[in-house]
């Protein structure tokens, strides 16, 4: 990947990493924890851009991070001007990183760091002049209360290092700035002048620092080039002693840790010589396999923290995600392959090709397993964008709102997370414009005059139920009816459930807004909610109670490539339910239907069941079997049975798309290929559930 792309992605996670602990700061000002990850995210931004090109986001982000400088120095209070400055300061970088670099854009920024000096200004006590090192002396003295530490790195960038635009003297730099530091350049590796490449890197560097900034601070400077350079970090004195004072630390035994030289080399130069070892073994002092064994615990020291330094370089890795779209195609092409293997064996009768055809269906399935695995992400990365979303509505609407959150940890599809953001932010806006009400008439109806909005994932089956719930004044099934009617939406003597009545909420052009405002009104969004969420093959169901809150639910699958499903055939053609809808199969028999009366309803247990046929619907030819089977799906909690002629089983579905001329088709959510190269076409169970109803109210 392209370092200045890997610097966008990066940045880009530093900057809700940035948001998060804003508005976490807002609540506890004085947590000189977050105070410190601000200003990390703000000095690594800065560093880097610098580093990779990006100079009106280093200029503009130096400021900012010198005011963070104070606060961290308890120099300049956290207050909420500073946050509300900040978090604008995190939307202009953001626009930077984006392209937005008009002189508006310039313009805007110029403002915000105007008001960074005036606030600074106003705040900020004018400190007393010392020489810079005398300041330096006193923050190392042991009465500090930051512990310095000194440590010893190795900077080795790859030889090919420059081809990638990256500059190392920045990041020297950077690594000065953090405290006292001698860096040494080694030149060893440098070829003669008729092997010599002018493009390519060969120097490497020794670094020895003293700093409180801490480990983490030393990893972020070389955040954005790990993949590009060796870099090993070792700490060499705790006490914060200065670089000078070290002379209890052997030069055998700096050269052993660094790799430099290895223990029987340096014993045999300590043997010719007559030094040290062969002095102390002399003088009675120590025992030659004491000398001896010391240098090979030095050692094993030294293999350990590489190896535990290699392990933590490989811990993780970027990957484009359209390399992953491409690895998750090429699985889902080799689970049509090989249920087409599993076929061809079990029809062959040859044990040897069935025994194989078993291995293959096992490593298929770990493998598709793993993959989809790779694809999954917590959501919790999608509920912090939000309590961004909440302040500033909040604000705008003069209302106290607090969002809580619950189940960050849930996983779901990557692609499934990057299309739940627009869905989510329009129900959070709805809630709390239409939802939440104002200070003064939650104080009348005897509430907390502080609203709240309560965000929660948690799996449940092969599905993830996403909920909205707030404790506003609730929705109106009256109102609703009646803002129907008069759109012309339904009839004045249409029958509807309360469910119903709710689901109009998401027609287009519906809103029962009194006023039109620059949050809400239009009736736009609740439809695109619900044209997403379809999309997504998920479901929305809605609860509400007057007077006391609603509760928006999302139920969506886990992933969109592959799925668990039922296959079924009707006359000729085959198609595929969703596994986790299906709850049980009956049959169908003549007397059965005779007993309906021709009503398209059947008594599973004492229950009754609206079902559709799936000939009907698909005009499929031919005379059905005698005994057909009715197959009961809940989808928002509605029973419906689908009648098709045989159930054929399980079957691991890889989803293809229809393409753009039939994604308006309804009944259909997509296709996937069978073992043999046959098409089945994948069932929309919402839409056949929504006929259903409609069939069995007609």
């Amino acid at each position: 990947m392209d370092p200045q792309q890997v610097y966008i992605e990066e940045a880009r996670e530093l900057l809700a990493e940035l948001e998060t602990v804003l508005l976490e700061l807002e609540e506890n000002p004085e947590d000189s924890e977050l105070i410190g990850r601000a200003f990390r995210a703000l000095h690594t931004i800065k560093g880097s851009g610098a580093m990779f090109g990006f100079e009106t986001i280093a200029a503009f982000t130096h400021e900012v991070e010198t005011a963070f400088d104070l606060v961290r120095s308890n120099k300049l209070p956290v207050s909420k001007e500073l946050i509300d400055l900040t978090l604008k300061a995190r939307d202009t970088i953001r626009g930077f990183l984006e392209g937005e670099d008009s002189a508006e854009d310039k313009t805007r920024a110029e403002g915000i760091l105007k008001e960074y000096r005036h606030i600074v200004a106003q705040n900020q006590t004018t400190p007393e002049k010392v020489d810079p090192f005398e300041k330096v002396e006193e923050q190392l003295t042991p009465d500090s209360t930051e512990k310095n530490v000194t440590y010893r790195l190795r900077f080795r960038p790859h030889q090919d290092l420059f081809n990638s635009g990256t500059n190392p003297i920045p990041l020297l730099n950077e690594l000065r700035s953090l405290g006292p530091c001698t860096i040494v350049a080694n030149t060893g590796p440098i070829p003669l002048l008729n092997e010599f490449n002018p493009e390519a890197c060969y120097i490497f560097w020794d670094i020895i620092l003293t700093t409180a900034a801490g480990l983490d601070a030393l990893r972020d400077v070389f955040i954005f080039v790990d993949d590009s350079c060796e870099i090993k970090i070792e700490v060499v004195d705790e006490e914060g002693q200065f670089i000078d004072d070290m002379g209890h630390k052997k030069l055998g035994e700096i050269l052993i840790e660094r790799g430099d030289i290895d223990p029987e080399t340096l014993k045999k130069v300590l043997t010719s010589q007559k030094r040290l070892g062969e002095m102390l073994v002399d003088a009675g002092l120590v025992q030659p396999e004491l000398v001896q064994s010391a240098l090979l615990e030095q050692e094993h020291i030294r293999k350990v923290k590489e190896k535990r330094q290699k392990t933590e370089a490989v811990s993780s890795i970027r990957v484009a995600a359209g390399k992953l779209d491409l690895l998750v195609n090429l699985v889902g092409e080799l689970v049509t392959v090989q249920a087409r293997l599993s076929q061809t064996a079990s029809s062959s009768h040859n044990s040897d090709l069935v025994l194989i055809s078993e291995e293959i269906e096992r490593l298929t399935e770990e493998l598709r397993d793993n993959t989809m695995s790779i694809r999954m992400m917590p959501i919790g990365s999608t509920f912090s964008q939000f309590q961004r979303l909440v302040r500033d509505l909040s604000k705008d609407l003069q209302k106290e709102i607090v969002l809580t959150t619950e189940g960050e940890e849930t996983e779901l599809d990557k692609t499934v997370i990057d299309r739940l953001h627009d869905p989510l932010v329009h129900l959070i806006r709805n809630s709390i414009d239409h939802g939440i009400e104002t200070p003064d008439v939650r104080r009348a109806a005897g509430k907390s005059i502080q609203g709240k909005v309560h965000l929660s994932a948690l799996h449940s089956g092969a599905n993830v139920l996403i909920r909205i719930e707030d404790d506003g004044k609730g929705l109106n099934p009256e109102t609703i009816r009646n803002k129907a009617i008069e759109k012309g939406m339904i009839t004045a003597d249409a029958k509807l459930s309360e469910k119903e009545i709710f689901a109009l909420i998401f027609a287009a052009g519906f809103s029962t807004a009194v006023s039109i405002t620059n949050v809400s009104g239009r009736g736009v969004g609740m439809d695109v909610v619900k044209r997403t969420i379809d999309s997504l093959r998920g479901t929305i169901e809605v609860d509400s109670e007057v007077g006391k809150g609603t509760i928006v639910t999302l139920k969506l699958p886990l992933t969109l490539a592959i799925i668990d499903g039922l296959l079924v055939k009707t006359g000729g053609d085959y198609f595929v339910m969703p596994l986790s809808a299906v709850e049980e199969c009956v049959e169908l028999s003549g007397e059965d239907i005779q007993k309906a009366h021709g009503r398209h309803i059947a008594n599973v247990r004492g229950e009754i069941v609206p079902y559709l046929r799936l000939r009907e619907q698909f005009r499929v030819n031919g005379k059905p079997p005698d005994i057909e089977q009715i197959v009961i799906t809940g989808v928002n909690g509605h029973r419906t049975g689908i009648v098709v002629d045989e159930v054929v089983g399980q079957h691991q579905t890889v989803i293809k798309s229809l393409g753009k001329f039939y994604k308006d088709v309804e009944l259909i959510s997509g296709a996937t290929i069978l073992g043999d190269g046959t098409l089945a076409l994948i069932l929309d169970l919402g839409k056949l559930t929504e006929r259903a109803e409609r069939l069995d109210h007609e």
